[in-house]
């Protein structure tokens, strides 16, 4: 008996989820051991404190000398790696991790003194609140658009749409960011410089608090959708364009079929399979945070988070970033194949 294609999604999705432990499991394991072998832990930290390193900035090969040279009695020493878990072997360390990991517990930030996962958690509605609305903001604008600009292909609207796509295309967010920020803030005050919401937003009324939120979020999710919608207007564009001067698209006009029904009705459809393709990645990116824009707008996001926990060698956080940013990159793809399928009857799931 053939199998039907509601089954055949279901087995491929199960199948698709399962693969996601092993490559979990690498990706873990490898970041695991950088962090166990990169210098700078909270034990060379506390020895940085105690020669007056504030900052923990200092870098160079003078620094790391002088970092080692500070002796901490034997005792203490101990006591610090038994307190870190850095007395047992790294296998050992790796699989007491991944015994907290089954449960769901992250471990507790160095830097904090905090449960990771309640730092994610405080962490991830901000990056979820910009990258939602910078991927709203992107697909209501970029398919019409493209759309519009394959219709009127080599017109002056193409060209001169053309000319700020590629440049947006062109100019990484960051610094995007950077320019705004001098223009809009530092040079003419129009905008904050900085930060989610002002001093005083819990007794804003409701309109003052809306008003207050978006005068924090217009800057920051330009920088966040500029290279994103670039991306996906040429994509639909170049798409769609293909696709129009495909055969089936011509054979539909020499039957008689309408220009407006044989594009719209057949090009495009096809035209969006690319789109669909890129769809569950664009989202797992955008919810993890963008670090260097987090960073320019002092954003306190997740990017910013692994920023903060990168600098100050806070392992823990760092580890818990990069699995839920893997694990939703993982669940990307496989969205992103799923909107394929449903874009796509052609696809055949197991063949």
């Amino acid at each position: 008996m053939p199998m039907t294609r509601s089954n055949a999604l279901r087995d491929f999705t199960l199948r698709r989820l399962l693969l996601m432990l092993p490559t979990l499991l690498g990706i873990t394991f490898v970041v695991f051991l950088l962090c166990q072998f990169v210098p700078g832990g909270p034990i060379d930290q506390m020895r940085m404190r105690i020669a007056g390193a504030e900052g923990f900035g200092e870098t160079g090969a003078g620094a790391s000398q002088r970092v080692s040279s500070i002796d901490i009695p034997e005792e203490d020493l101990r006591s610090l790696q038994r307190y870190y878990g850095f007395d047992k072997p790294i296998l050992v360390r790796y699989a007491i991790y991944l015994g907290k990991l089954v449960t769901l517990d992250l471990g507790d930030s160095f830097r904090y003194t905090l449960p990771v996962e309640d730092l994610i958690a405080s962490r991830f509605p901000v990056s979820v609140y910009f990258g939602v609305i910078a991927f709203l903001l992107t697909y209501s604008v970029c398919i019409p658009l493209g759309i519009l600009k394959a219709l009127r292909h080599k017109s002056h609207f193409d060209n001169i749409t053309s000319i700020f796509i590629f440049l947006g295309y062109s100019i990484p967010g960051f610094a995007l960011g950077a320019v705004l920020l001098a223009f809009f803030a530092v040079q003419h005050d129009w905008f904050p410089l900085a930060g989610f919401e002002s001093q005083g937003f819990a007794e804003m009324s409701l309109f003052g608090k809306i008003q207050d939120r978006m005068h924090h979020t217009a800057l920051p999710v330009i920088c966040y959708a500029i290279h994103l919608f670039a991306f996906m207007t040429i994509l639909m564009k170049n798409s769609l364009l293909e696709n129009m001067g495909a055969d089936y698209v011509k054979t539909a006009l020499a039957k008689g079929m309408t220009w407006k029904r044989a594009v719209f009705g057949h090009a495009l459809r096809n035209s969006l399979i690319p789109i669909a393709t890129s769809f569950g990645n664009n989202i797992s990116l955008i919810l993890t945070g963008s670090l260097l824009i987090e960073r320019v707008f002092g954003i306190p996001g997740m990017g910013l988070l692994f920023w903060e926990a990168i600098t100050s060698r806070d392992y823990p956080v760092v580890m818990g970033y990069i699995f839920i940013s893997s694990a939703l990159m993982l669940l990307g793809n496989l969205l992103s194949d799923l909107c394929v399928a449903g874009a796509d009857p052609r696809v055949r799931f197991g063949e």
